[in-house]
């Protein structure tokens, strides 16, 4: 791999290693948000009959915020992991600078 084309391709790793942390960033907020939403509801259901239709309701909506706090966390270990595989390939990127850079100069 050339010097230029190794440059160029960092350049696309970084851009794409921004995105994904800001990405994460964006998940990790919304599971924040989801959490105190769940705590919010599990507050009010304490004042509640547990066979009531209210209650009923309620716990359907926890469960469903569950699910999206599941969903959520396999997007950001997806996430995590293609984090994980960039660095390594940028490593590996940089290897092939460096040995390009030795042979212009050797």
């Amino acid at each position: 791999m050339g010097l230029l084309i190794a440059q160029m391709r960092l350049a696309q790793i970084n851009n794409y290693r921004s995105d994904l942390e800001y990405q994460i960033q964006l998940i990790s907020t919304t599971k924040l948000d989801l959490s105190a939403q769940i705590n919010d509801m599990v507050g009010l259901g304490s004042d509640l009959e547990p066979d009531s239709p209210e209650m009923k309701a309620l716990e359907k909506k926890k469960e469903r915020l569950y699910q999206a706090e599941k969903a959520l966390d396999a997007k950001l270990q997806r996430m995590q992991q293609q984090l994980e595989m960039i660095e390594a390939e940028e490593q590996s990127v940089k290897e092939q600078r460096s040995k390009a850079i030795q042979r212009m100069y050797s």
